[in-house]
């Protein structure tokens, strides 16, 4: 995977100057051994902090040594103000522990289960809001490590959308307004938004008429899809418009690190650029460089998300359609029931990894109206296939009318079913999904597309919208557990 930020993480113990300093020592020296084992390499900081002028030594060892992720970890109860300004100060991503006593001897007591109190209530004093502290931030060496382990993530994902640009070509389409979405309270996460008209991308396309490197990007498409490729006539057509946009991107990237893209891929985008460009979103998100559709620009940012905090491709679906009772006949739903079903689709834009038989084939609707008649030409480009069963996590992050930010988090998998239609397609199943479905997704005027990953990613996805300062993160509730418009009688 590319496109996506190195974390290198660092550790720096921090000491009260009435507690032993060797204790927060240590201790420090256990955690960075524990991480270890766990294939977990941490900058190990000599300074230990007690004072203000620590932290500030403490700052500069960090920034010397490239490190962009900081543990702060109280060895012992620990200096309030000065560890609290070094967490302010530091330049990246955060997550605060403490160490659990290991002894009856009073002499070995540490007392960080009270300091962490006191380090929370300073960073609030501080106007710290988006440091990382996890559900228990208390622990031994090896709890210590295990909660390092799962920051690693959330430390990407936190640095990725912070130097990233979004890629924008084309107007919202208005049969699909539920795409459109204020940017502003992007530029308030660090995102940069670059909106550009499907004109320019035309004209980008053209210039790579001819361009020599079209025939080898178009038999490494050849091979990827194999004996199942029938539409080799359009290989080359594609194969131009991948060149464009990476070429755009390296070209525009500007001061950001980091780009995704949300384009425009209909009505006009077929009769101009004669075809559809399913299969190249499907290439680049394989890249960790997302494609969202229709300008869907939130769901671009929520595949980019879902890749940082996954190092795994994501994909964009439709919650589209329930599953008809003839399809669920002879079929094991295990612990689910029907209403916990849905049909996830997209035209083509999913990895082939994570299709079972990817095929190229042509967008269907789209031929309806564009090519009724004949053989299809302008309308290929899709890339097709059953969703690989397995596990599954719907994400989305998305500003509101009012341009406030909101998120919701489900998991669930794809099941073992032949879901019997076209375009990436599978049967997804998430807990109570029709109480989700109603008081969630309609309720909370979230648009039809999710961002989803292809592993369970909630608890990561969780600690990456906390921390990025988004309060409002629904999930699907367990059954007697009621949303807070849910009536209670039905």
């Amino acid at each position: 995977m590319t496109n996506m930020p190195p974390v290198k993480p660092g550790i720096v113990a921090v000491s009260r100057d009435c507690f032993p300093m060797a204790l927060s020592r240590k201790r420090r020296e256990a955690a960075v051994r524990a991480a270890a084992a766990r294939g977990i390499r941490l900058y190990e900081a000599r300074t230990i902090v007690e004072s203000e002028s620590d932290a500030a030594a403490a700052l500069k060892e960090l920034r010397e040594n490239g490190v962009n992720a900081l543990v702060l970890f109280l060895g012992n109860f620990g200096p309030e103000g000065p560890e609290t300004y070094l967490v302010q100060e530091f330049d990246g991503p955060v997550l605060i522990v403490a160490a659990a006593e290991e002894t009856v001897d009073i002499g070995g007591r540490g007392d960080a289960f009270c300091g962490l109190l006191n380090c929370s209530y300073n960073l609030d004093l501080r106007g710290v809001k988006n440091a990382v502290i996890p559900e228990r931030p208390v622990g031994t060496a090896e709890e210590i490590a295990e909660s390092i382990e799962k920051f690693l993530p959330v430390a990407r994902a936190l640095t990725g959308v912070k130097k990233l640009k979004i890629f924008g070509f084309g107007p919202r389409p208005y049969d699909f307004l539920a795409c459109n979405a204020p940017i502003k309270p992007l530029y308030g996460l660090g995102v940069t938004v670059m909106e550009n008209s499907e004109l320019d991308l035309y004209a980008a396309y053209k210039k790579h008429d001819g361009d020599s490197r079209i025939e080898t990007v178009a038999q490494d498409m050849a091979r990827e899809l194999g004996g199942s490729n029938a539409q080799l006539g359009i290989l080359s057509r594609l194969a131009q418009y991948e060149l464009t946009l990476l070429d755009f991107m390296e070209q525009n990237l500007g001061y950001c690190e980091f780009g995704v893209f949300a384009n425009k891929c209909w009505p006009a985008f077929q009769t101009e650029f004669k075809f559809v460009p399913c299969y190249v979103n499907a290439r680049l998100a394989a890249r960790g460089i997302p494609v969202a559709c229709e300008t869907d620009i939130y769901g671009a940012l929520s595949e980019y998300i879902i890749t940082l905090v996954t190092d795994k491709p994501a994909t964009l679906l439709d919650v589209n359609n329930t599953v008809p009772p003839a399809m669920l006949k002879g079929e094991r739903l295990g612990p689910y029931v029907p209403s916990d079903l849905f049909m996830g689709f997209h035209c083509g834009n999913t990895a082939a990894c994570y299709l079972r038989k990817p095929e190229m084939r042509y967008q269907q609707i789209m031929k309806r109206s564009l090519e009724p008649d004949g053989e299809p030409d302008i309308t290929r480009g899709t890339l097709e296939g059953d969703l690989i069963p397995g596990p599954v996590t719907l994400f989305r992050l998305q500003a509101n009318a009012d341009g406030k930010l909101k998120s919701y988090i489900a998991q669930g998998e794809v099941l073992e079913m032949e879901a019997r239609s076209f375009g990436a397609i599978g049967v997804i199943a998430v807990p109570e999904l029709a109480r989700f479905y109603r008081h969630v997704l309609i309720e909370g005027r979230f648009p039809h597309h999710a961002g989803v990953a292809f592993s369970h990613a909630g608890e990561a996805l969780f600690e990456t919208v906390k921390a990025l300062g988004i309060a409002d993160v629904a999930f699907n509730r367990p059954k007697g557990m009621l949303y807070p418009s849910e009536n209670p009688f039905a």
